[in-house]
């Protein structure tokens, strides 16, 4: 079968290797993560139920194994099949058997998880949660041990990241006039999401430094991507600025696992020559098995790439067109799909703090005690903790509430649980200043919260420095 040898990639098994076990990684993550914050969130009992979204079925987003009906045991037997199959994945158990035996398992943890996304409504919502589905479905042609990894794969996990990196990149050129003008990372630091441990000292680096990130960020993604299209060095170099790019945002923030697939995926464009250069003590029988590949998986994986190329027509439009589209899905099963983040900046931080009271009254003289979230700021001497790759869903919401609508359904709900002192979604959070005490009163106040600087640090101790911008939900109390 030499006439195939085009067919096979035997350079990049390393990198096959590294995406494979990189993305059931981090699908492990995802399914974590799930089991621990799916029930309080949109379980039975949670803030958007998920038996209510059923109930309107012409609403859901795509397939989903809930179709038929949704329970909290049903959800735990989903993340427990996903965690077991994502760890199989990591040890690389299936890919010591034939390359369909990969397949199925990779197959599974794509049909578990995009059942748990159709039905996570806006927690999950997420430009992540498509990108792992993406990532599930496409990793799971690239074989096994047993013969080498097809390069048509290869390329199309290329052609993910490009879109990945390349709509990211143009959502911002068409957004805000902050990444025109090189302005962006003087606010984005201080204010994205969930900021982390070294997310105050990056924003207060010199603003000639902030300017040199917006550059670095245009290069990284409106030029690298195009050159992980060209094999050996040149290609590999081009990973590797998207890796730095990426770990510089790892580093910097809590993108949930956004950065980490992003390098995982990055990886698959470096060489086995230069992963050697790199790290000399990766073995050299890293090879495969078989010198070909059998006939009947060309015919598969050859069928799957003419799936995704007839899939990328919409995509591309999306890329080029004025009104382009970020992180959408263009198919119900989450396939070929279009990404970005951060088209706009904002440029102040306002954060939702919740308060609850046990007087009789929420008069003036009532002593109101904020709920801790576990991610995003409260405390201003607290240091902002790492949580990434892992996602604090209900923190991310709270980030985006002041910029849409206070009143959402989700935050109503959340609201009457602390009334009711609910022990599941007392979990959600860091501190119950009542110690599962029920609270009489609730409310919800705003506050613009900044960066401490250098010095109001020394004098103060405090990370953050917040100014009450008013009252935003008034208390409320379940009588």
């Amino acid at each position: 079968m030499d006439w195939l040898d085009w067919f096979d990639a035997h350079d990049y098994e390393i990198a096959r290797q590294v995406v494979q076990r990189g993305v059931g990684a981090l699908a492990f993550v995802a399914f974590w993560s799930t089991l621990n914050q799916f029930r309080p969130l949109l379980g039975e009992h949670g803030l958007l139920p998920v038996p209510e979204l059923l109930r309107r079925a012409s609403r859901l987003r795509g397939p989903t194994l809930f179709r038929w009906g949704y329970t909290d045991r049903r959800l735990v037997a989903v993340a427990s099949a996903g965690l077991v199959l994502a760890a199989s994945v990591i040890l690389g158990l299936p890919q010591l058997g034939p390359p369909w035996l990969p397949l199925l398992v990779f197959l599974a943890l794509w049909i578990l998880y995009l059942s748990i996304v159709n039905v996570g409504q806006t927690f999950y919502g997420f430009g992540w949660e498509m990108l792992l589905c993406e990532a599930l479905f496409t990793v799971a042609f690239l074989g096994s041990n047993n013969e080498p990894p097809p390069i048509m794969i290869i390329i199309a996990v290329w052609w993910l990241v490009f879109r990945l990196e390349f709509g990211a990149g143009m959502i911002k050129i068409r957004g805000g006039s902050e990444w025109r003008d090189l302005t962006a990372l003087m606010y984005h630091h201080e204010t994205q999401p969930m900021p982390n441990p070294v997310s105050r000292q990056a924003h207060l680096l010199p603003k000639w430094f902030h300017k040199g990130e917006v550059l670095g960020n245009h290069f990284a993604q409106l030029i690298v991507p195009f050159l992980l299209f060209v094999p050996g060095p040149i290609g590999s170099s081009a990973a590797a600025i998207v890796i730095l790019t990426q770990l510089w945002l790892i580093v910097t923030g809590n993108f949930a696992w956004l950065n980490w697939i992003t390098v995982v995926l990055a990886a698959s464009a470096i060489t086995d020559s230069a992963w050697r250069w790199l790290i000399p003590a990766i073995p050299t029988d890293l090879g495969t098995d078989a010198a070909t590949t059998p006939i009947w998986w060309f015919v598969i994986v050859a069928a799957v790439a003419v799936l995704l190329l007839v899939l990328s027509v919409r995509p591309v439009q999306n890329l080029f067109s004025r009104r382009q589209l970020m992180n959408a899905s263009f198919n119900r099963w989450m396939l070929v799909n279009a990404y970005g983040a951060f088209g706009t900046v904002t440029k102040r931080r306002i954060e939702i703090v919740v308060e609850g009271t046990l007087s009789e009254s929420p008069d003036a003289d009532a002593e109101w005690r904020e709920y801790e979230f576990k991610g995003k700021p409260g405390d201003l001497r607290r240091m902002p903790p790492q949580w990434a790759p892992y996602h604090l869903r209900l923190d991310w919401l709270m980030w985006f509430l002041p910029l849409g609508r206070l009143w959402e359904p989700w935050f109503e709900m959340l609201l009457l649980r602390l009334l009711e002192s609910d022990a599941a979604t007392l979990k959600l959070m860091r501190i119950d200043p009542f110690d599962g005490q029920p609270p009489r009163w609730v409310r919800a106040r705003a506050y613009h919260y900044r960066f401490s600087t250098h010095a109001e640090f020394r004098e103060t101790g405090d990370r953050w420095v917040r100014t009450m911008q008013g009252e935003v939900i008034p208390p409320a109390g379940l009588r």
